[in-house]
């Protein structure tokens, strides 16, 4: 028996109208023999109607699985112009109010702040400055998606910092509007250890995210194919069906030079990204780093995201190291893209 139909059915079969129907219908009314064979279709149509109720709220609830509401929040979230705060670069919290202030001038939708990574030596790297900053963004109708980096070594010590993300409170009481985990780490050199890991840990999380929508930041399906040993296997496909977005880290700036290479490389990734997850899940397109690339590999990245026309969120990793020509080309984007 399916999970979801069988109640349903038990349910429905108890009615009084269906008790009606077994045990034998009063003279005139809709049971009389002359329209029981229309009253049995009216009841089991209603039965049916029950059960595909019961079966889509049963889908939409599975673990790590979005529900509408969160589809629509990650669509929100993750959208946009973006830009990137690590855990080295904690001194932007000393004035959260001028931080705020400058984001707003650049048009910045949504800032990712990472609260932690595997080397960190706490769960949450300054979570006073943090909680100021994250208030401070939010007057300013600013979004924040927290991330962490998990090594895949520790699996234990991964989860709970990744819980930490949907714990996280600030001073006025406000939270994440969205979480992340930037996977990349290669750390662990058993693939298949690592894989099960990335796996569980986004199922786990997006299970208990309930509505805040959760991102996988991951490597380029480009940068794969040129490095064959780096993860074989990767698994696209799982994390697609526990996360809200993707977030591929389509770094250029000194691997890549000129225009021609740098549009090559984010081209192919995002069409062999979605390719690889399908054409409904949202993608936010990260560049980087941004003041390792010219001004003409910055209008390339640029052009790819806008001839491939899939994303819609897009950003320069990071904040620190983005240049006036930087904002720039990203105020391109959110120009054309919206």
């Amino acid at each position: 028996m399916r999970p979801g139909v069988g109640p349903a059915f038990a349910g429905a079969s108890s009615s009084p109208r269906t008790a009606r129907l077994r045990l034998g219908p009063a003279h005139g009314s809709i049971t009389h023999a002359a329209y029981a064979p229309i009253a049995v279709r009216l009841a089991l149509l209603a039965i049916l109607v029950a059960a595909l109720t019961a079966g889509i709220a049963f889908v939409e609830s599975t673990p790590g699985r979005a529900a509408p509401a969160r589809a629509t929040a990650a669509a929100d979230v993750f959208q946009g112009l973006g830009t990137w705060i690590d855990v080295y670069d904690t001194a932007v919290y000393a004035a959260p109010n001028a931080l705020a202030a400058r984001l707003a001038t650049r048009g910045v939708r949504t800032a990712w702040i990472e609260t932690a990574n595997d080397r960190s030596k706490t769960d949450v790297v300054d979570p006073a400055g943090l909680g100021r900053t994250v208030d401070a963004l939010h007057a300013r109708g600013i979004r924040v998606v927290g991330w962490y980096l998990p090594g895949h070594d520790n699996h234990a010590r991964d989860l709970r910092r990744a819980r930490t993300l949907l714990s996280f409170r600030t001073p006025q009481g406000g939270g994440f509007d969205g979480i992340a985990f930037d996977v990349e780490s290669l750390r662990n050199k058993n693939v298949r250890q690592r894989t099960a890991r990335v796996v569980d840990l986004l199922t786990r999380l997006g299970a208990e995210a309930g509505s805040t929508p959760v991102a996988a930041i991951t490597y380029p399906p480009r940068a794969f194919e040129r490095h064959l040993t780096w993860w074989p296997g990767f698994p696209w496909t799982q994390i697609a069906a526990q996360v809200d977005a993707f977030v591929p880290m389509l770094y250029t700036g000194g691997g890549f030079n000129g225009y021609d290479e740098t549009y090559g490389y984010v081209a192919r990734s995002l069409r062999l990204l979605r390719a690889a997850v399908g054409p409904d899940i949202a993608v936010h397109a990260a560049g980087g780093v941004a003041n390792r690339m010219t001004s003409d590999e910055l209008r390339a990245f640029d052009d790819a995201v806008l001839d491939d026309g899939t994303a819609t969120g897009w950003s320069l990793y990071d904040l620190q190291t983005t240049t006036p020509v930087g904002w720039a080309t990203m105020a391109r984007l959110s120009s054309s893209l919206g």
